[in-house]
């Protein structure tokens, strides 16, 4: 990924720094070469030789570029589960991945963690938006993902004898655990996505109380993994799920919605940061009924949007680390909404404005292993930036609004700008 050669200043706006710290009004950072090497108040300006480019805020806000944690770059107006191994060819989809990829840019999004993909298609994304052939997010993949036979993934009878290679790879017991993680490995992902538990989604594997992996399978991936350098993360909602993922070793959990104090100790004491995916769950409410969305799962996901705010809180107040990611790409929550889940975090949930940048921007580097290159507007740090017209401390609102984004500036070159798309 091509980093800009020469100096830019970035100025005439508030920063926001991405660390939770209270904006710094009328502030200025300078780039160099597709690295920050300065950021302060623009009257404290170090002295920069003339032909400088500059970048002017409009007097609105300077921020680290946003993170989105939960990516499924191959999912698209996926209406049923079903969907996601029938509905369109794997042609289809790669074209679709590197057209969703660009969308999640142009919304901000300068980087993203993948949180599954059908085939290997988010590796090969990767590898294409790295070499500069498309645009879009630094790129975390994570591939196929793992889950037990009869679990939330394994919705074919064996009857119709389809296989569901290119979606997910069923286990049974510990050693075909590592033989599916050694299949990822050869893929070449970076983090392996499991499926420890169920989900309102499916009602017949309700994610209240049901467990799609027994902790010996969870701890053979786990073990797997490490020792080929790969991180491991679970769509982990029932209780005993997550209590068994953190004590498998996971690196993340996503969702995390019911947790007793017992689990929810745990989590704090190994410092696990959880993606909790609320915003999927208010629209399949809202919106669900539109689809043909059975009551009993509606309401399965009103019980899980509660549970799993109570516990974003908790995990917050804690001291505990939240990232955020929507599960975008269903019928009712459509790639391009991203930063809807950044107001519903504040609207509903109860965070303040800075705390959801914190885990949209710092928190988001942070699980993706790379904290110390972005995340946070500090010098050293690739020159990852959104620009956005607007007190965006005051109106995180203004995020979902890609018209007041002056400037999506990644390794110091624009690649969006208010009425110019990616090129």
């Amino acid at each position: 990924m091509k980093n800009a050669i020469g100096v830019t200043v970035v100025r005439n706006g508030q920063i926001i720094d991405g660390t939770g710290k209270p904006p710094v009004p009328d502030g200025a950072v300078v780039v160099e070469n597709g690295t920050i090497t300065w950021v302060g108040v623009a009257k404290d300006l170090p002295e920069i030789a003339p032909g400088y480019d500059v970048v002017d805020a409009l007097g609105g806000t300077i921020m680290p570029g946003l993170v989105e944690a939960h990516f499924h770059p191959t999912y698209f107006n996926v209406a049923a589960l079903e969907d996601l191994d029938i509905k369109y060819p794997v042609e289809y989809v790669t074209l679709l991945a590197a057209c969703n990829a660009r969308l999640a840019f142009e919304c901000g999004y300068t980087a993203a963690r993948s949180g599954g993909s059908l085939f290997n298609i988010d590796v090969w994304l990767k590898k294409a938006i790295e070499n500069d052939l498309v645009v879009g997010p630094r790129l975390a993949s994570s591939g196929r993902e793992i889950c037990g036979v009869a679990g939330l993934m394994d919705w074919n009878p064996d009857y119709r004898k389809i296989g569901m290679e290119g979606l997910v790879l069923l286990i049974n017991g510990a050693d075909e655990a590592r033989a599916a993680v050694r299949k990822l490995v050869k893929d070449g992902v970076e983090w392996v996505k499991t499926y420890p538990t169920g989900d309102a989604a499916a009602p017949d594997v309700n994610d209240h109380h049901t467990l799609c992996m027994t902790l010996e399978e969870m701890t053979a991936v786990v073990r797997t993994a490490h020792n080929h350098g790969l991180k491991v993360t679970g769509h982990c909602r029932a209780t005993e799920g997550i209590r068994n993922a953190l004590l498998a070793g996971y690196d993340a959990i996503e969702h995390g919605t019911f947790m007793d104090d017992e689990t929810m100790e745990l989590l704090l004491k190994r410092d696990v940061p959880c993606v909790p995916a609320l915003y999927f769950e208010y629209a399949s409410i809202q919106r669900g009924p539109e689809f043909g969305m059975p009551q009993s799962v509606i309401d399965g996901h009103q019980e899980t949007l509660e549970g799993g705010a109570a516990s974003a809180r908790r995990i917050l107040e804690a001291g505990g680390r939240l990232g955020m990611g929507g599960d975008y790409g269903f019928a009712w929550n459509p790639h391009g909404d991203y930063a809807r889940e950044l107001t519903f975090f504040v609207n509903y949930v109860g965070l303040k404005p800075l705390d959801v940048i914190r885990c949209a921007t710092k928190n988001g580097a942070e699980i993706m292993g790379r904290g110390k290159e972005f995340g946070t507007l500090e010098a050293g740090k690739l020159a990852d930036i959104l620009v956005v017209e607007g007190d965006v401390a005051a109106d995180i609102q203004l995020l979902e609004d890609r018209s007041k984004f002056i400037a999506v500036m990644q390794g110091g070159i624009v690649k969006a700008a208010r009425g110019k798309s990616c090129f």
